[in-house]
């Protein structure tokens, strides 16, 4: 039987320090390979592959579509693809939407190693914000791989840790100098016997690539949400993966439901940002069309449009104090979250 030949990581904020650590203490005959998924901007130009590729013994770089994966290589996802995995060992870019507002995200990464090879991988979370990794990790559990999860307490960024351990129970939660080892010993071991992977994450996978689910297929992942998709406005199914709950829209868009959250924040800020500028315009006309009216000495007119500016700039000033409550709110949240 083979080795468990494929290490699959996820990371987000403080996960260029977490690599860098990694790729310092790994074996130069480790006996797998190990795809990263970090979130980087769609089109930020990164030498992250030759600092990767310098700090230890094992080359890294950015991943090509098509190639096959090569053990004691680092494959890193480039900017704005999910980097995923075939049946055959090969390399995919997937084009497919942002998921958790992210494109790459790790949960599609995951997801692909899971069904393509499961009981052959190790997965692994480390530090980052938000939710992203929760669910490929299930994903990668539940199709007989072993999954690893960065002791929060070790982590810059413990969010990431901390929501995959409360959606699944990991075989190893370990701090980030004792991954090392941990690697090395994981991915010597016998692979399980094949799990295959559910249709639902076949599906998701082809997502990711840039496939397309029909509306009645995704009645069999999950139930109609009343909530609105953030990205395109459509409808959004609510999908349950043991204590994990999020969201995916038709289109492709995935959030988990604190994601969710957010981005209806962003929403309303968008929505709130455009009522601004209309009101401010209709004040503005207002005084306008009254100035007008007054050089034209028709009063009667004067008078009311100087009436309907009043009404407008009271409205105005409503939707100023409401996106001022917003800031308030905001400023606070980091230090509540702190506690």
């Amino acid at each position: 039987m083979t080795n468990r030949d494929i290490l699959a990581i996820g990371t987000s904020a403080g996960g260029v320090e977490a690599l860098l650590s990694l790729a310092r203490s790994f074996a130069p005959d480790f006996p797998a390979a190990v795809l990263v998924t970090l979130h980087i901007a769609p089109h930020f130009r990164s030498s992250f592959d030759n600092v990767l590729s310098n700090a230890g013994p094992l080359p890294a770089k950015f991943a090509a579509d098509g190639e096959r994966a090569a053990r004691g290589t680092i494959y890193l996802a480039p900017p704005d693809r999910h980097l995923l995995m075939t049946a055959d060992d090969r390399l995919r870019l997937g084009t497919g939407p942002r998921e958790n507002n992210s494109r790459p995200a790790i949960d599609a990464m995951l997801r692909s190693v899971a069904a393509c090879c499961g009981s052959r991988a190790v997965g692994a979370v480390l530090t980052g914000t938000l939710g992203d990794g929760a669910s490929g990790l299930f994903s990668i559990g539940a199709c007989g791989g072993i999954t690893v999860v960065q002791d929060p307490h070790d982590a810059a960024y413990p969010e990431m840790p901390i929501n995959a351990l409360r959606r699944l129970q990991p075989e190893h939660v370990v701090p980030l100098a004792d991954m090392p080892a941990l690697f090395d010993r994981l991915v010597q071991e016998p692979a399980g016997p094949p799990e295959p992977a559910s249709t639902d994450t076949v599906m998701e996978v082809n997502v990711a690539k840039g496939g397309h689910i029909p509306m009645h297929e995704m009645d069999r992942i999950g139930r109609r949400s009343l909530f609105a998709c953030p990205d395109c406005n459509g409808v959004m199914w609510e999908i349950e993966e043991g204590h994990l709950r999020r969201y995916r829209c038709h289109v492709g868009h995935a959030y988990t439901a604190e994601l969710m959250s957010l981005a209806f924040d962003e929403s309303l800020r968008r929505a709130l940002a455009i009522a601004l500028r209309s009101l401010e315009e209709r004040v503005a006309l207002a005084r306008k069309l009254q100035t007008d009216a007054e050089s034209r000495q028709q009063s009667h007119a004067a008078a009311t449009w100087s009436e309907r500016a009043v009404e407008f700039q009271q409205e105005l000033d409503v939707i100023r104090q409401v996106v001022g409550r917003m800031d308030e709110i905001a400023a606070r949240q980091p230090q509540q979250d702190k506690h």
